[in-house]
């Protein structure tokens, strides 16, 4: 996204506690069950809604006239796989990557554009139809927002010019927190480390524009921080600023991100150091270390109630905060909220604003060579502010009951499979064994949508303005995250949405979770092979699972809390097991050069080899005694590694790519394609593949975890 702060969440797939809680921007991107009708907490349903499913665009799976007979699959089953769809599908303008998550993504927002046309047209609508059809109304009426010009900031400008000294800048700070435009820092609740049952509240670092702390320093890094100085004078400039002036406060907005920067820590620190995120202090403590910001106001600001103890997570971050509350000239706090409030605004604004966000944030920092549809931009925002509305109308019309309850069957039988290899570890002693099948007992698989959905009653949009939804929204998100801090954890929310193509596991609550929109092809199909669905969504659901015992995962105990329950030699023995993998990685290069950094993307690595592996043993247990026909002169091992491959093929701009090097867990999925797989005997005697070629892994160099 743009310059909205994301929401806070603890866990996300790929994303840390730690990362997941930074108030960093990004760039837009796009976003990415059970037997309907879904429950509802809407008791006016909306009207029959349907899908033109002609106007879907067809499902992309493996087909075997994607192989490439040229390539030797022992050498890159990537390439054997993947090389002739990707030459025949490079990154489409309007997007920095395309593969086959992208593929689904596009199927749907085709989906969920015919569900907000639908509410948009309903002019009786309520509830989350009403929520639908004002920001789909307000998103697509251009007119209007051309004609609005600059004025929905104006207020906001002005009471930035008005910051004179240092107690008018606290009180903006706090005032603006309160209606969820932290520009700051990260703030929200999540459960206690110690006690995954009740929510605390978390601060966490923030405030800066670029997506890590690395390109703020380093030679390497300066042509993209010249680049973001430039993209905030012309910023400046279109809200009125003269050229000169513009310059200037640009200077001092990467003056001040500079500061920042230096005492944050970088994405491969966060993803990698999960106890970063809890820093347990109380409120007295909290003010003795920040002498010029009182957490005590703070949290009176914001309707909270005084808690005996919450995480300062990243203390020095907020230190440094502090003393720039008492030395940094006001104007140049001025020129720094000032930015970030027009940046913010700047996707909900008139074309001038628009264009040059999209012109930095997308086309300069990724690449991307044409903006997105409007109706597609308006879709992810919608997906950002009020997700869930949108699902409960997703889930009415898509996911078939006989998906899920394959889906149920395939997570059982991965779950059978898992315990099977950890009961069978030669390197784990019986004694950490224990806690790990403890843990296994407590994982919790949540598929398609949520049993409960979110009240969104208290949301009240309008057909007035698409930055007033806008704000409106993350000022109701933020007040709901906050009135859970004290709270017991629901452990019935979603860190996703429905009709998000992805998955994710959440350490603190031990679940796995699949929303309905991934389970298509390529990952799952009720009427597919069996070596396919495996090879597919059971990864998935392998992966996912694995993430429980990954280096991050593994810190966390059956009830979710913070534990070391691994003995001395087994922690060693699994250190020394993950370290090969990392050198794995870190001997991956790019086309152009670019390094994988094996550390940054080692917790999903550890999981995709798990989950291959436990998908693998599943796939052989479920069709024990089964004959296994070829198909397409293929066998079911075949099958079921090209489909993993298949989920894997993806093409990126070079500049997307730079990004994600430096800041995504994941790595490219060319490598991804290629590193469980070598390190498994079962890929090799898939193909009659030799020692020695470059995907087998022997020796010292495979790697074996769970």
């Amino acid at each position: 996204m743009s310059t909205p702060k994301t929401k806070i969440l603890l866990l996300s797939l790929s994303l840390s506690i730690a990362a997941a809680l930074a108030a960093c921007k990004k760039p837009d991107a796009p976003t990415a069950a059970a037997p309907a009708p879904a429950p509802a907490a809407d008791t006016a349903a909306p009207k029959a809604l349907r899908v033109d499913q002609s106007r879907l665009p067809p499902f992309s799976g493996f087909q075997i006239g994607d192989l490439d007979p040229a390539v030797n699959v022992c050498s890159d089953l990537n390439a054997y796989a993947n090389a002739r769809w990707l030459k025949a599908n490079p990154v489409p303008g309007d997007r920095t990557s395309w593969g086959s998550f992208e593929v689904l993504s596009e199927r749907s927002e085709a989906i969920q554009q015919q569900l907000a046309e639908q509410a948009a047209a309903d002019t009786a609508a309520s509830g989350v139809e009403k929520i639908v059809g004002d920001f789909w109304a307000t998103g697509m009426d251009e007119a209007r927002i051309e004609q609005q010009g600059l004025a929905p900031i104006k207020d906001e400008l002005a009471a930035i010019d008005g910051l004179g000294d240092q107690a008018k800048i606290t009180d903006y700070l706090r005032t603006r927190a309160a209606k969820g435009q932290n520009a700051l820092f990260g703030f929200g609740a999540s459960p206690d480390f110690n006690n995954s049952d009740m929510n605390i509240a978390y601060a966490f670092q923030g405030g800066l524009g670029l997506p890590d702390p690395e390109y703020y320093t380093g030679a390497e890094n300066k042509p993209k921080l010249d680049a973001y100085q430039a993209h905030i004078a012309r910023t400046l400039e279109l809200a009125g600023v003269a050229a000169d002036a513009a310059a200037a406060q640009a200077r001092d907005v990467i003056a001040f991100e500079t500061r920042l920067a230096k005492v944050s820590k970088t994405s491969t620190e966060l993803s990698r150091k999960v106890e970063l995120a809890y820093n347990p202090v109380s409120l007295e403590q909290a003010d003795q270390l920040t002498p010029n910001w009182s957490w005590s106001e703070f949290f009176k600001s914001q309707g909270v109630a005084a808690p005996q103890m919450f995480s300062l997570a990243i203390p020095a971050f907020h230190q440094e905060v502090s003393k720039m509350l008492a030395d940094t000239a006001p104007a140049a706090w001025q020129a720094y909220l000032r930015f970030h409030t027009i940046d913010s605004a700047s996707p909900y604004l008139s074309k001038p604003f628009v264009d040059e966000n999209f012109a930095f944030w997308n086309q300069t920092l990724r690449g991307q060579k044409e903006i997105r549809p409007r109706w597609k931009r308006v879709l992810a925002t919608l997906n950002r502010q009020a997700g869930e509305t949108l699902g409960q109308l997703y889930v009415k019309t898509t996911f078939p009951p006989e998906a899920k309850a394959q889906m149920e069957a395939l997570v059982g039988n991965l779950r059978t499979a898992l315990k099977a290899r950890i009961e069978q570890l030669d390197w784990m002693s019986p004694q950490t064994k224990q806690k790990a099948l403890a843990k296994w007992e407590t994982f919790t698989p949540k598929i398609g949508y949520p049993d409960k959905w979110r009240e969104w009653s208290g949301l009240n949009t309008s057909g007035d303005s698409y930055l007033g939804n806008v704000l409106a929204a993350q000022q109701f998100n933020y007040r709901f995250d906050l009135s859970k801090i004290g709270k017991p954890v629901d452990r019935t929310e979603w860190g996703m949405t429905p009709q998000t193509i992805n998955a994710y596991y959440n350490p603190q609550q031990n679940e796995i979770v699949f929303p309905a929109a991934i389970l298509q092809p390529p990952f799952f199909d009720p009427k597919a092979d069996p070596a396919m669905n495996y090879g597919g969504i059971g990864a998935v659901i392998g992966h996912e699972m694995t993430h429980g015992y990954d280096d991050q995962g593994a810190k966390f105990g059956p009830k979710g809390n913070f534990e070391n329950w691994w003995t001395q030699a087994d922690e060693q023995g699994f250190k020394s097991r993950t370290g090969k993998l990392v050198e794995q990685f870190n001997g991956y290069t790019t086309a152009d050069g670019g390094k994988v950094r094996g550390d940054l993307t080692l917790g999903e690595n550890i999981a995709d080899l798990g989950g291959l592996n436990t998908a693998y043993d599943a796939m052989k247990v479920a069709e024990q005694g089964k004959p296994d026909p070829k198909v397409d002169g293929l066998t079911q091992d075949q099958r079921f590694f090209l489909n993993w491959a298949t989920v894997w093929r993806r093409n990126f701009t070079p500049e997307e790519l730079a990004v994600r090097l430096k800041t995504d867990p994941h790595a490219p999925a060319n490598f991804r394609a290629i590193g469980a797989p070598s390190n498994m005997p079962a890929f090799a005697q898939a193909f009659d593949c030799k020692p020695g070629d470059a995907m087998v892994r022997t020796g010292e160099q495979q790697v074996v975890i769970w």
